[in-house]
């Protein structure tokens, strides 16, 4: 339903807006979406790391933001080959699933993709900014 779609849209939007305050928050520099879309990306994640971090000590290089639940069925169905192509341009990566997500898909995927699973912007102090 139209409806239904934009308010999708709108959450999405508004959860992206989060990220963006919470990279700025934490110093840490990135192009958005629409900045990359301009340098002619035709699929991008909502922020590519200017300067790759470590969260939890593994290596980001970009992150998505996802206003939604992460179950298998969303994120093998509907998000996996999204994810795909960012990490076959862009190298290792991080999901933020803001209304969280299955813990045992993270214990999945951790074992054999380059997808950190996580369900908030991560505290500072999981955080090594890699200069």
């Amino acid at each position: 339903a139209p409806a239904c779609d934009r308010l999708r849209r709108l959450a999405g939007l508004s959860h992206e807006a989060r990220l963006y305050a919470a990279l700025r928050a934490a110093g840490v520099p990135f192009a958005t979406e629409e900045q990359l879309r301009a340098k002619g990306y035709a699929r991008t994640p909502d922020a590519f790391l200017e300067v790759p971090i470590l969260v939890d000590g593994r290596v980001i290089n970009w992150i998505d933001s996802k206003a939604c639940f992460g179950d298998e069925h969303v994120h093998t169905v509907q998000c996996q080959p999204q994810f795909q192509a960012y990490l076959n341009r862009f190298g290792a990566g991080m999901v933020i699933y803001w209304f969280g997500f299955v813990r045992e898909l993270a214990e999945t995927l951790d074992a054999r993709t380059q997808v950190h699973l996580v369900d908030g912007f991560p505290d500072p102090s999981r955080i090594v900014k890699l200069v």
